[in-house]
């Protein structure tokens, strides 16, 4: 075969993951990032909030993006999933591009039946915020993080 059918995250899925992320932030008064990339790492959708630091707008971009090429969620973790020491977190950031890699948590793959469709990265709370506004915007579309969770 020379082809295989495939899934895609469609824009509807990306505005209902962006609406439940932003209304958690709002509920928390924590003004938030949100990226949205495809399985390619090409940004579908971004908000950052009213009162959202700018700086919020790459780190949850690069956040989505690491999360879509590694097909798992953000963390110092290297490419066999090995804990990093910060010099080599921060080489791998600069090797991979520091649009691409990073080491800060908040950012998850979006899995469907077991085919990953892409990334969302969320920056502005503290990092146990920014992943739990995460895997609650994936869940509220039925997607998982992880092969075996959905």
């Amino acid at each position: 075969m020379y082809t295989a059918a495939s899934k895609r995250l469609t824009s509807t899925g990306a505005r209902k993951m962006m609406s439940t992320a932003i209304g958690m932030a709002e509920q928390a008064g924590i003004p938030i990032t949100v990226a949205i990339a495809d399985a390619g790492g090409h940004l579908v959708l971004l908000e950052r909030m009213e009162g959202g630091r700018f700086h919020t707008v790459h780190s949850s971009t690069t956040k989505a993006v690491c999360a879509a090429s590694n097909k798992r969620p953000t963390a110092a973790k290297g490419a066999q999933a090995q804990t990093l020491d910060t010099t080599h977190a921060i080489g791998l950031a600069l090797a991979a591009g520091p649009e691409r890699w990073t080491a800060m948590e908040g950012g998850f793959p979006i899995i469907f039946d077991g085919e990953y469709v892409g990334g969302i990265g969320v920056s502005g709370g503290d990092w146990t915020f920014d992943e739990r506004v995460a895997r609650e915007a994936l869940e509220s579309i039925g997607a998982g993080f992880k092969i075996d969770s959905k």
